[in-house]
Formats: C-alpha cells, sequence, structure tokens
C-alpha cells in the first residue's frame, strides 16, 4: 500500500498516540537518554566492570554491520577471523558506507590498530587464552553456523550467532543442549526482539487496540531484474581466489564461488525463507504472543533467474539453485484456540518474497477489526483506526485518540477532528524520532550484560530474548516452509519439533518423501 506523505504522517502520528497512552514512564526514560534505549528500555543495567573481550568471526556484509553497531562500552574487540582477505580488509576500513564504516571509523586507529586478525576461525579460538577471550560474534555462511559454534562452545566461549541458527533443526537442538552442558550462553541475532519500535508496536497489539486479528501480511520484494543488479551474487575477487583456492574444501565449500555466494545454493544456504522470511515471521509471531505456528503451505519456484527469455542476459544464464519467488501462508493459533473446543480460532500469516518488483519493500501490516498496524523497513510504524458505524470513516484521513472504553475492557481508538498532532504524541517522536534502532546494538549490549551478570533467565524473566529455544523456532518455521513448498504439501507443525529434548525434526519426518 503505498500512501501520500501526508498520509504516512498521520499514520506516526496516531502510532505515538497510541504509545503515549501508556508508556509516559518510557516517554520520560527515553528523553533523558544520551546513546543507545536498550539499557533504559528494557530494563537492565548499564554495565558493571570492564567490557566483555570478543571476537568476531565472519567479516562480511553481515559481519560488517554488527561491526559498525557493536557497543564499545559492553564489548570489547579483541579479534577477527576471516577465510577472505578481502573481508579482513573491509572489517577495518570499511565498505564506502555508513552501515558498515569498519573498526578505523568506529574505533579510531590505535584501538583498531590492536585487533588481531586470524584467517579462519579455529586459529583465533585456539588463540582464546592469549586474547583473553570470552565469547565470539558468528556472521558466517548459513551452513557454517552451526560447525563454529560447536566449537566455540567446546572451548568455552559464550556465542551470538546470526540468523538463521542452523541450516537444520538437528543442529538447532544438538546447540541447545551443548550450550547446557558447559553453562554458556547461546544467543541468535534475530534483531527484532531488541527492538524498541517493534517493542512498542507489540505492546499496542497486546492492549487489544488493534482488536481481533485474524490476519497478518508481511513480504520482502526486491527488484533484480536490472542487468547486473544482485546483491547476492557477487565476483569473487582475485586476492582471495589466491588465498584460498587450494584449501576452501577444508571448511566446507565446494569451490569458491560457493563461499562468496553461498546464499545461492543449497547446501549452504537457506533460500528466501531462511535468509529473509525468518525476520518476517519471527515478527509476526511476536504480534501473536511467540505462539509456534499450527501449519504450514505454499509455492516456491526459480521464476525469473535461469528462465529463457526472460530478464537480461546475465540473467537467463543464472545457476543458482534457491527459489527466487516464494509465497507461503501459516496457520497460527488465535488467543482462545483450542483443538477441541475452540478449532476455528485461528490468525493467518502470508508472506511472499519475489525478485522482480519493490512497490512494496519489506515489512509487515497487522490487520485488525479495530485498527491496522503498518510496520515499514523496522523504521517507521504507522496506525489508521478502522471505520465503524459510529465514527465512520477510519482510514488515513483521520487522526486518533486512545480512550478507555466504556465497557471497562481496555484502551481502543477514537477519531477526533484536528490537525495536529497531541502534545503527548509529540513527546514520542521527540523522545524517539531520531534513535530508531533496528536492534543490533541493543542485542549485544544484552548478550554482553548476560554474560556479565551470569544470567541464564529465559525471554520473561530477563535473560536473552532471543536464545536457542526461541530461535529454533523461528529456524522451524522457516525450514519448514522450505519443505512444504519442496514437496507441494500442507505440513502440520508437530509440537515435539520445537522441543530441544526431543529428538524429532521435520527434515527427518519428511527426509523419505519425493516432490
Amino acid at each position: 500500500m503505498q500512501l501520500t506523505p501526508e498520509q504516512e504522517q498521520i499514520g506516526k502520528d496516531n502510532f505515538n498516540e497510541a504509545v503515549a497512552f501508556t508508556r509516559r514512564d518510557f516517554i520520560t526514560t527515553a528523553a533523558a537518554a544520551t546513546t543507545g534505549l536498550g539499557a533504559a528500555y528494557f530494563g537492565y543495567e548499564k554495565l558493571k566492570g570492564e567490557p566483555v573481550k570478543v571476537g568476531f568471526i565472519g567479516t562480511g556484509d553481515e559481519g560488517s554491520v554488527l561491526i559498525t553497531q557493536h557497543p564499545p562500552e559492553y564489548m570489547e574487540i579483541v579479534a577477527i577471523a576471516d577465510l577472505r582477505p578481502t573481508n579482513r580488509h573491509k572489517a577495518f576500513h570499511g565498505h564506502g558506507n555508513e552501515h558498515r564504516v569498519g573498526l578505523i571509523e568506529k574505533l579510531g586507529q590505535e584501538k583498531a590498530s590492536k585487533i588481531k586478525q586470524f584467517d579462519d576461525h579455529k586459529k583465533l579460538i585456539a588463540a582464546k587464552d592469549q586474547l583473553g577471550l570470552e565469547a565470539v560474534v558468528i556472521a558466517v555462511p548459513l551452513s557454517q553456523h552451526a560447525p563454529i559454534a560447536m566449537a566455540a562452545l567446546d572451548a568455552g566461549l559464550h556465542v551470538l550467532s546470526e540468523k538463521l541458527m542452523a541450516h537444520n533443526i538437528t543442529e538447532c537442538k544438538e546447540l541447545i543442549k551443548k550450550a547446557r552442558e558447559k553453562k554458556l550462553l547461546l544467543a541468535v541475532g534475530h534483531q527484532r526482539h531488541y527492538s524498541v519500535l517493534y517493542d512498542n508496536a507489540n505492546e499496542i497489539v497486546k492492549r487489544g487496540e488493534l482488536g481481533d486479528i485474524r490476519h497478518i501480511r508481511a513480504q520482502w520484494h526486491r527488484n533484480n531484474s536490472f542487468p547486473g543488479r544482485d546483491s547476492w551474487r557477487k565476483s569473487v575477487p582475485k586476492e582471495d581466489v589466491a588465498a584460498l583456492e587450494e584449501k576452501v574444501q577444508e571448511f566446507g565449500y565446494d569451490n569458491m564461488d560457493e563461499l562468496v555466494n553461498w546464499r545461492l545454493y543449497n547446501k549452504t544456504g537457506g533460500g528466501l525463507m531462511a535468509e529473509l522470511g525468518s525476520h518476517q515471521l519471527d515478527a509476526c509471531s511476536i504480534f501473536l504472543g511467540k505462539v509456534h505456528p499450527l501449519a504450514v503451505q505454499g509455492y516456491g519456484g526459480k521464476n525469473f533467474y535461469g528462465v529463457k527469455g526472460i530478464g537480461s542476459k546475465d540473467k537467463q544464464a543464472d545457476d543458482r539453485e534457491i527459489d527466487d519467488h516464494v509465497y507461503v501462508t501459516f496457520e497460527f493459533p488465535g488467543p482462545h484456540y483450542d483443538p477441541e473446543t475452540n478449532p476455528r480460532d485461528i490468525c493467518i500469516v502470508t508472506y511472499s518474497s519475489i525478485n522482480t518488483n519493490r512497490w512494496e519493500p519489506y515489512g509487515e501490516t497487522v490487520l485488525g477489526s479495530r485498527g491496522t498496524l503498518i510496520m515499514k523497513t523496522e523504521k517507521e510504524a504507522l496506525l489508521f483506526k478502522e471505520s465503524s458505524p459510529s465514527t465512520g470513516g477510519g482510514g488515513p484521513d483521520q487522526r486518533l485518540w486512545v480512550i478507555n472504553s466504556s465497557d471497562g475492557s481496555g484502551p481502543v481508538l477514537d477519531a477526533y477532528e484536528t490537525t495536529a498532532p497531541s502534545a503527548a504524541a509529540s513527546d514520542v517522536n521527540q523522545a524517539i524520532g531520531d534513535k530508531i534502532s533496528r536492534g543490533y546494538t541493543e542485542e549485544m549490549e544484552h548478550f554482553a550484560h548476560c554474560i556479565r551478570t551470569n544470567n541464564f533467565k529465559g525471554p520473561y524473566e530477563g535473560g536473552l530474548k532471543c536464545n536457542g529455544t526461541v530461535a529454533m523456532a523461528d529456524a522451524i518455521m522457516a525450514l519448514t516452509s522450505n519443505l512444504a513448498m519442496k514437496h507441494k504439501i500442507r505440513i502440520e507443525f508437530k509440537p515435539e519439533w520445537f522441543d530441544p529434548d526431543n529428538p524429532a525434526t521435520p527434515e527427518d519426518d519428511f527426509a523419505d518423501k519425493t516432490a
């Protein structure tokens, strides 16, 4: 849905109005914060003692984002490791953009010069005592998440790994068991769990202001149809070839192309659902109370890349294995769902990811009986009231109050006639308007804080918000949807898949099926 700038501003003001209704303490705290909102907002204290000594394993696109966003007050980067010399160079000198500035710009030349470099993770882990290493942050190709995380846990190091947690659910369960056995923290980077924007949006959902939610629509649309345009298809640098061509297989890759373009192959990546869809489904499940889905079905195909006569010559010759268009439908239990007494309390979540159109880039739209919440590119939240017999149209031309319902059931959205947001909504905008964070910094802050305070509690008790068990559920959703598309079937999720202590997994249950 494309809104005018005026309509978008009203949606933002409406969202701020709803946040202001019950978050006045947050507004005061946020306004007083001078840096990130993580500690102030999520309720943990600033780190006491020395920053946690951390090694970064993997300094490519995502690893460099994490380096740029890492909190020096909580983490001291003492070493980096990457197979590719070009990635190690970029770790220090950046990628030439604000999202990946490099260690020299982030920390200054003097501090950056003290950070050790290793050309593989094994050497970094072997030097852990010399480095005083306490934890690692892993941002490598998906197929290597579990092997490297397991090696780090075996060495007694806490682990924060990028999503998807692992290449299969068996690996997820093995990592959870290993972390428990070693009494170490295992965190996974689904950063929306640490987004102030998403947390405030979820509070609006939990308060019931949207009414009954029966549908959530999510998407991540890109247009790679132009010649030479595709961030996932990269050339292989000669410097990397010279350094690695003879030993790349030692680290789990058949060739250099598989190492550099790992997202395009089934052996090394998990396709659109693992790389993009896992974020959207994680957000949707947060809005639905982190309940596990009931079933999934969908279609996935190579409808663009490698299709004769479609797109430019480089697109027609592209030999990637993963699907370039996916469309899935999930069935989630509603708040009053019971398989025996109330089986029709179902919320439907649809997800699409395509490579040939970006009219709606990425985000989630939560559609309730009393209002609509639109989350745009992790940076904006818009709120609109549903029309009703008493208030008339409630679309993008209407501003909102949030009031207590006359029957005592809680806050509801109501319309008011004015051309400006209320003072409370303006306060929220002033408090967080220029501080929107995607959650990377906050997730690393909390990871370090839990290490220092020896906090192994659950997500609702102040512990890691995305620990192994939470992250495994996201992996199950993404990887099971791949199975449903591959085999062209509707798959019902089994409770035992989500139990870390039960060996059952979706890939084992569907290993003998044919497409």
